[in-house]
């Protein structure tokens, strides 16, 4: 019965002893130093262990903080080999606190923040159409299109056109002649639009052009060494690759109205989707709306250190964006 169940349920095997599959990183996890109960501790890791036995999730990998000090830092169940498709005597690799996983849309916030420091640094307006940047974006009537619109889904070219193949995604050159030609649903910013990737390659392509060099030394500078990341790159070098966690599409399968919903969002079907992120190519790509590839405890670092109005361990990454002086440049995400 609980196989048919999993069948049915398109989900994982769930060992009977979630310890076997359980990491923890005792010494990353200081919740006394914040007067936090243990208890409350348990309590909050329960919750992901019955979250785990769901079968939804092959993985899962969390980092929480309180206070700004890591009260919870563990890891359950498998990075590959434990799929809904996966045969059962595939390999299983364990996930650790130390794996790497794609961070998917997440990636978004972090190519936000590398645009408010191009206009700390006096190098990009918010406000600038992306063509005072880039003139070749004006075509086909895309002139007026701002980098603030780009930010916050509201340039008007949500999508590549649908018969693209999916190798333009790691061509950039490509996929900026596309975005280049492309014709906008409208131009001044009054409708949302969710950009799942095109807006990334925009304020990638401005982001290069103003500063001379690539993004992924851009961030690396500015965002990874400063905060001490070993991960925190969009995708990772060729010779990681077996590190990283791989992508499962799991659960029923979407149906109409939901399968149009993932659709118009991701680009694709649940399964396309899958197959595409676990290549490669798209893993060792820079798409910096969708491939920053990290831990859990590395992205709530970035978050920390937002929440700390700019300031990790006493060095200052960036200004505080919620201060007065400040108020007139908002953080734009998803």
């Amino acid at each position: 019965m609980h196989s048919i169940a999993r069948c049915a349920l398109h989900s994982c095997k769930v060992p009977k002893d979630l310890s076997t599959v359980t990491h923890r990183d005792a010494a990353g996890e200081n919740p006394e130093a914040v007067g936090v109960d243990a208890r409350i501790v348990d309590t909050i890791w329960k919750s992901v262990e019955a979250l785990y036995r769901t079968g939804v999730h092959p993985g899962i990998q969390i980092s929480v903080r309180h206070r700004g000090e890591q009260i919870l830092h563990r890891a359950i169940g498998h990075a590959s080999g434990n799929g809904p498709d996966d045969p059962a005597d595939t390999p299983k690799v364990a996930m650790t606190t130390d794996t790497p996983v794609c961070y998917f849309s997440a990636s978004k916030a972090v190519t936000a923040l590398l645009m408010h420091m191009l206009v700390e640094q006096g190098l990009v307006n918010l406000m600038d159409p992306v063509s005072y940047y880039c003139p070749e974006f004006a075509t086909n009537g895309k002139r007026t299109i701002t980098v603030h619109q780009i930010l916050s889904h509201r340039g008007g070219i949500p999508a590549i056109p649908t018969e693209t193949p999916i190798d333009v995604l790691w061509d950039k050159d490509e996929v900026w002649r596309l975005l280049c030609e492309a014709r906008a649903v409208e131009v001044n910013g009054s409708k949302v639009a969710y950009h799942a990737i095109t807006g990334g390659y925009v304020l990638q392509r401005v982001l290069e052009k103003v500063t001379g060099d690539t993004i992924e030394n851009y961030l690396d500078k500015h965002l990874r060494q400063p905060m001490g990341m070993k991960w925190f790159t969009y995708g990772v070098q060729p010779e990681n690759l077996h590190e990283l966690a791989t992508n499962y599409a799991t659960g029923p399968t979407p149906r109409f109205p939901v399968s149009w919903i993932v659709n118009r969002a991701l680009g694709g079907d649940i399964a396309t989707v899958e197959q595409v992120t676990n290549d490669p190519r798209f893993q060792e790509a820079v798409i910096p709306a969708g491939n920053l590839c990290g831990t859990a405890e590395e992205i709530g670092r970035f978050f920390q250190m937002m929440l700390n109005g700019g300031v990790w361990n006493g060095q200052r990454i960036c200004r505080d964006y919620d201060s007065p002086r400040h108020s007139a440049v908002r953080l734009v995400t998803d």
